[in-house]
C-alpha cells in the first residue's frame, strides 16, 4: 500500500542503505571542498618562491578562492533552491574541475588568482547546496547524525588530501596539488550522478513537469516504495530568493548570523590558510621548517578539526547549540591568540594547530546547525548561501589582513591576537540571536530535530 506522500515517507521511515550511501556521497563532496579550499595554502610556499611574492602578495593570492566562494554561495546556492540540488551541484563540480586544472597550468600570480576565483565559485555553491541536500536525504530520527557526518567531511578531506599533498610536494612542484584536486573532483562527478537522486522533498515543493513520476523515481533510487498522492502546497511558503531572507520574520537573524559567521571565519582561516607559510617562510615568523613540513602541519590541523567537529555534535546535544557555540567562540579567541606565542618544535606546532582547528572548526559546526534550523525548506539553501557569502568576506580578509600585518613588520604574537578578535566579535553578535524561531520553536530544540 502506498504511503500518503513523499515528505511523510522520508521523514518517518527508517533510513535505507541507499539513503546512507547517498549521504556518504555528500560527505565526499564536502571532503572535496575541504581539500580544494586549502590546496592554495598547501601550495602557498612554492607559489611565493616561484613568483617572488611578499607576505602581502601571497595573502592576496590565498584569498581569491574565498572571494569566489562568497559569490558562489549565494548565486549557486540560490540555484539549488530554484532549479534543484542535483543540477546546482553538478554545475559546481564542473566549475571546480576547470578551475583546479587551470590553476595547475597558471604562468603568473594574476592568472592563478583568476582560476582560484572560478574554483571558489564552485566550492561556495557546493557548500550551500550540500547542506540542504543532506538535510533532505535523511529522516527526522537520523538527520542530526547525517548532518554531522557531512560537516566533518570538510576537515577530513583537507587532512587526507593534505597528507597526500605533503608527500607529493617533497618530490614535485606546487602545481601537483591543483592537479590532484582536479583529478579527484573529476572522478566524483559520475559517482554523484549515479548515486544521488533529486530529493523528493525538493520535487514536492518545486512541482516541476511530471512531478509525481519524478518523485517516485527518486524514491525508488532511495529504496522506498512509490506514492500516489501529492501533498498540498504549503500555504504562505516563501518563494526562493534573497528577498525572503530580509522579510520581517528573518531580517534580524539573517544579518546577525551572517556577520557573526564572517567574524569567526577570519580567525578560523587565519590559521588554516597561513600556517604553512608561517612555519616555512622566515619572512612571516622567522621559522625555517620545510614546505612539506608546513603542509603536514596543516593536514593534522584538519584532523583536529574533524575530531572537534564530531565531538561538538555531542556537546550541542548535551548543553544546547547556543551555549556550546558561545563557549566555542570564547575558547577560539583564547587559543588563536595563544598561537602567536610560538612553539619549541615542529611536533609542538602540529599539536598546537590541531587543537586550535579542533576548537575553531567545532564552532563552525555550531554555525552550520544554526543555518539549517533558522529557515524554512523553501529558502534553506539560499539562507545558508547568504550566510556563507558574508562569511567568505571574513575568510578572504584573513590572509589579506594577516599578510599585510606581517609585511609591516608586526610580530606573530600581535598578528595572532588581532586575527583572534574575530571570534570575540562573533561571540557578541551571536549573543544577539533570538532563542526562538519565528514559528515559536526553541532553536536548541530545533537542532534536535535536524
Amino acid at each position: 500500500m502506498s504511503q500518503p506522500n513523499a515528505a511523510a515517507l522520508i521523514e518517518e521511515s527508517p533510513m535505507r542503505a541507499r539513503q546512507w550511501l547517498a549521504v556518504g556521497v555528500t560527505v565526499l563532496l564536502n571532503a572535496l571542498d575541504g581539500f580544494d579550499v586549502l590546496s592554495s595554502a598547501f601550495a602557498g610556499p612554492g607559489i611565493k618562491a616561484e613568483w617572488h611574492l611578499g607576505p602581502d602578495g601571497l595573502g592576496i593570492v590565498l584569498s581569491m578562492e574565498l572571494i569566489g566562494m562568497g559569490v558562489g554561495s549565494v548565486v549557486l546556492g540560490g540555484m539549488a533552491d530554484r532549479f534543484g540540488r542535483r543540477p546546482a551541484i553538478l554545475a559546481c563540480l564542473m566549475l571546480m574541475v576547470v578551475g583546479m586544472f587551470g590553476a595547475a597550468t597558471a604562468s603568473s600570480a594574476p592568472i592563478l588568482s583568476a582560476w582560484r576565483v572560478l574554483t571558489g565559485l564552485g566550492i561556495g555553491g557546493m557548500l550551500a547546496a550540500v547542506n540542504a541536500l543532506t538535510h533532505e536525504l535523511s529522516n527526522a530520527a537520523r538527520r542530526s547524525f547525517a548532518m554531522a557526518l557531512m560537516v566533518i567531511g570538510y576537515p577530513l578531506g583537507a587532512f587526507l588530501g593534505g597528507l597526500v599533498a605533503s608527500a607529493l610536494l617533497a618530490q614535485h612542484g606546487w602545481r601537483i596539488v591543483f592537479a590532484l584536486g582536479g583529478g579527484m573532483t573529476l572522478a566524483l562527478i559520475p559517482l554523484f550522478a549515479m548515486l544521488v537522486p533529486e530529493p523528493p522533498a525538493w520535487l514536492a515543493r518545486a512541482r516541476p513537469h511530471d512531478v509525481l513520476a519524478r518523485i517516485n523515481r527518486s524514491l525508488a533510487a532511495l529504496s522506498h516504495p512509490p506514492v500516489d498522492v501529492m501533498p498540498l502546497p504549503s500555504a504562505g511558503a516563501p518563494r526562493a530568493g534573497l528577498g525572503a531572507l530580509f522579510a520581517p520574520a528573518h531580517r534580524r537573524v539573517t544579518l546577525l548570523v551572517a556577520f557573526a559567521y564572517a567574524a569567526h571565519a577570519m580567525a578560523f582561516y587565519f590559521v588554516l590558510k597561513m600556517a604553512p607559510a608561517i612555519l616555512s617562510d622566515p619572512q612571516f615568523a622567522g621559522l625555517h621548517y620545510s614546505r612539506a613540513e608546513g603542509a603536514r602541519a596543516l593536514a593534522f590541523a584538519n584532523l583536529g578539526g574533524a575530531i572537534g567537529g564530531g565531538t561538538f555534535g555531542w556537546l550541542m546535544h548535551r548543553f544546547g547549540t547556543r551555549r556550546a557555540t558561545l563557549a566555542g567562540l570564547a575558547l577560539s579567541f583564547v587559543m588563536v591568540s595563544a598561537f602567536g606565542l610560538g612553539q619549541p618544535s615542529l611536533s609542538a606546532w602540529i599539536v598546537a594547530v590541531a587543537l586550535i582547528a579542533a576548537v575553531t572548526n567545532a564552532t563552525i559546526v555550531g554555525f552550520y546547525a544554526v543555518f539549517a534550523s533558522l529557515y524554512p525548506p523553501e529558502i534553506k539553501a539560499t539562507g545558508t548561501g547568504f550566510a556563507l557569502t558574508v562569511g567568505r568576506a571574513g575568510a578572504a580578509l584573513a590572509p589579506i589582513l594577516s599578510g599585510a600585518l606581517f609585511a609591516h613588520g608586526l610580530p606573530l604574537s600581535l598578528v595572532a591576537v588581532i586575527m583572534a578578535s574575530g571570534s570575540l566579535v562573533a561571540l557578541m553578535l551571536f549573543i544577539g540571536l533570538p532563542a526562538r524561531r519565528t514559528d515559536g520553536h526553541d532553536i536548541d530544540m530545533a537542532m534536535a530535530d535536524l
